[in-house]
């Protein structure tokens, strides 16, 4: 069951909701209906997880970061980052270093090893006041000693929350993560890609179904052309605007899709002996460090790459240079400069688009996905005119061409994901709103007998889910030796971990858990002066089984009641009895002290008469001033009477009580009956029945 509402609150962590079972909660804070600042926060069973910590890139400032005021930071028990690009971790030294946020954070090897590069630069090259700066060098460097790494497939618990991740394709060490609290499972795509390319290895298909899927819908309906297709397409236009004697623009990120469309322009260079005059630019001030952590991960890449690193290193390009900045490019002449960032906000990218934007006989070739509000975006309908960095406009004359090579899902990969999957309920994120629509649409065509449950909330708005919580028990060690026979009874001990249950055998607790097991010996002194005989004859009057003995060490008397607890005469005025604690032991020990107990308010006391006349009378003037100071705090007025008898009066109706057979006279039937009432339960009060007969 789901639906899809506003919570008055994210920043409480309220009981449980219990609705046929417990509330899971998904809230978008970031790419809900929009692409830029993927950022999801999700509650269940008072657990909460935050997936992702991106920014908007079409945004600056506080305005580029997702609704971290819809949550708090402090209640976040993991954080999982899936990959390095800016819309997906670039918040993250904000988050750890200037909210409340104490939780754990997680990503992959490369992710970490590529998102201080990356976020170093991105500090760099913004053109952003001091004032709009989320972060500094400082805060980067303090974030990456919070951030801990897992392995694919390494599965990790923090607090009751199971995760691991599996690979997504997409970039470098870019993960898709699955979460399982108390047995609900949920699965995070972050940007994902089916398709093998020239480095990377498509996405996984986790081998079972989760019960939600929160899914990206970046591409919506459209299919992508076939990659020989676009490769073609590709270096077609930068042939052409070469021999014409033009200069190719690529705007793209430092890391990612540019080391993709590197080796397809250094292996086409290899194979056009022509072109080897004129120069490819890999215009990035992260150039040489980026290709150093390509190279490290080179096992993370797929089967292709791993062979042609036999013979030589694929990322040491023979055709390809870097360029650090503007000022070491001499634009003389054809050339082909790939430079950051890819949405033409700022940097070398813009730069060079400034300066060439003017020219019919230069290209600008887009490579991949651009976020609404950019240049980039804008570029791609080909207006006439253009606003400059410096404010001026210039006719936009240079060729624009649109070729994909984003390593998102497009439709065809995104159903065929879902048709093996089968979640029974999809959340659609990272999308705009358009393209998210039609997705939803056609999927639940598609998935129109599954039963599938499709939602596309925008940011802030939550989906409220509930699951029933069965709690199951898994025996383990030598329990699960044998199969028990249907009725009956398993005999363990049961542990809980976080939200899972396993009955072992005792012996087994130190295998399976952290625990161990120890006896307890417990050992009491009861005053007793009578015959240790009677307790022997009164024990064996309630249990079956008590045998006599004499302590080896002391020589005197005990007695054994059902091998659990030992009684033993240690002196003429005490015994003492021990026993190793269980449940049954416990109770039969509390029997046996309450037994000899009984037996010694039994043993008849013998007292000097005139002691005993004394202690009676004064006990029954002490009874007398009891019962008056009770009978004043009920009814105010109480005084003696001549004859004997205590008068009451309330409100001028008067009663007469005889202390001594309890008779009470008033012409008052209600006050006649609230005296007699009273002074019956003082006097059971103050006078109890004796516990033994005179």
């Amino acid at each position: 069951m789901a639906s899809v509402g506003q919570p008055p609150s994210l920043k409480r962590r309220d009981a449980p909701v219990s609705r046929e079972g417990d509330q899971l909660i998904i809230t978008p804070l970031g790419a809900g209906n929009e692409v830029g600042r993927s950022c999801v926060y999700m509650s269940y069973k008072g657990k909460t997880i935050l997936f992702d910590c991106g920014i908007h890139p079409a945004y600056s400032g506080m305005a580029a970061l997702p609704y971290f005021d819809e949550i708090d930071p402090s209640a976040i028990d993991v954080l999982l980052i899936t990959h390095f690009h800016l819309d997906h971790a670039a918040s993250l030294p904000y988050f750890l270093e200037k909210t409340t946020f104490k939780g754990r954070v997680f990503m992959t090897h490369a992710t970490k090893a590529i998102y201080k590069l990356l976020l170093t630069d991105y500090v760099k090259v913004s053109k952003v006041s001091v004032e709009d700066m989320l972060f500094d060098e400082q805060d980067i460097n303090r974030s990456m000693d919070k951030i801990e790494v897992l392995d694919f497939h390494q599965t990790v618990e923090v607090n009751g929350i199971k995760f691991w991740c599996y690979t997504a394709g997409h970039v470098l060490g870019a993960a898709m993560f699955m979460v399982d609290i108390a047995g609900v499972r949920v699965l995070y795509t972050g940007d994902y890609s089916r398709e093998e390319d020239r480095h990377l290895r498509a996405a996984e298909l986790p081998q079972f179904s989760p019960d939600i899927c929160i899914i990206e819908s970046t591409y919506g309906v459209q299919l992508h052309q076939p990659r020989n297709i676009r490769e073609k397409r590709f270096t077609d236009v930068i042939h052409s605007t070469i021999s014409q004697g033009g200069r190719v623009l690529i705007p793209a990120f430092a890391l990612g899709r540019a080391q993709e469309l590197l080796l397809i322009l250094d292996e086409y260079w290899s194979n056009h002996p022509e072109f080897h005059n004129i120069p490819i630019y890999y215009a990035s001030p992260l150039a040489k460090k980026c290709m150093a952590v390509y190279q490290t991960y080179i096992l993370s890449m797929n089967e292709r790459i791993r062979n042609q690193f036999a013979n030589s290193n694929p990322f040491k390009f023979k055709h390809i240079s870097p360029l650090n900045s503007i000022d070491d490019f001499s634009d003389v002449g054809p050339s082909v400069v790939m430079a950051s960032p890819g949405g033409l906000q700022s940097g070398l990218s813009r730069q060079l688009f400034d300066i060439w934007c003017s020219d019919k006989k230069n290209a600008c070739v887009i490579p991949g996905y651009v976020v609404e509000g950019t240049l980039a975006k804008t570029i791609i309908s080909e207006p006439k005119e253009v606003t400059l960095m410096n404010g001026l406009t210039a006719p936009l004359n240079m060729q624009v061409h649109y070729i994909s090579f984003s390593a998102h899902a497009d439709y065809a990969q995104t159903s065929t994901f879902l048709k093996e999957l089968m979640p029974p309920n999809i959340i659609l994120v990272h999308g705009e709103s358009h393209e998210m629509g039609r997705l939803k649409t056609k999927l639940m065509t598609e998935l129109a007998d599954c039963n599938t449950k499709i939602i596309t909330p925008k940011n802030c708005q939550s989906v409220e889910m509930y699951f029933n919580s069965e709690k199951m028990a898994k025996t383990i060690g030598r329990l699960a030796e044998k199969m028990p026979e249907v009725g009956e009874t398993v005999s363990g001990i049961l542990v809980k971990k976080g939200f899972t249950y396993q009955i072992m055998a005792p012996d087994d607790l130190h295998i399976f858990s952290q625990l161990s097991t120890a006896n307890i010996t417990q050992r009491i002194t009861i005053p007793f002066s009578g015959a240790f005989g009677v307790i022997k004859y009164r024990l064996e009057q309630i249990y079956e089984s008590v045998e006599s003995s004499t302590d080896e060490e002391s020589g005197v008397p005990t007695l054994q009641v059902h091998d659990r607890v030992t009684l033993k005469q240690d002196s003429e005025k005490h015994i003492s009895m021990c026993w190793t604690s269980d449940p049954i032991s416990d109770m039969v020990s509390d029997s046996v002290v309450a037994l000899v107990l009984n037996i010694n308010q039994e043993v008849p006391k013998v007292v000097v008469e005139s002691d005993a006349i004394k202690s009676e009378e004064e006990s029954g003037k002490k009874a007398e001033k009891v019962i008056r100071a009770l009978l004043v705090s009920l009814f105010g007025d109480v005084k003696l009477g001549d004859n004997g008898k205590v008068v009451i009066n309330v409100d001028g109706n008067v009663a007469h009580l005889d202390k001594q057979s309890g008779d009470v006279e008033s012409e008052n039937e209600g006050l006649k009956e609230r005296v007699k009432t009273a002074f019956m339960r003082i006097q059971r009060a103050v006078k109890p029945i004796p516990l033994s007969s005179p």
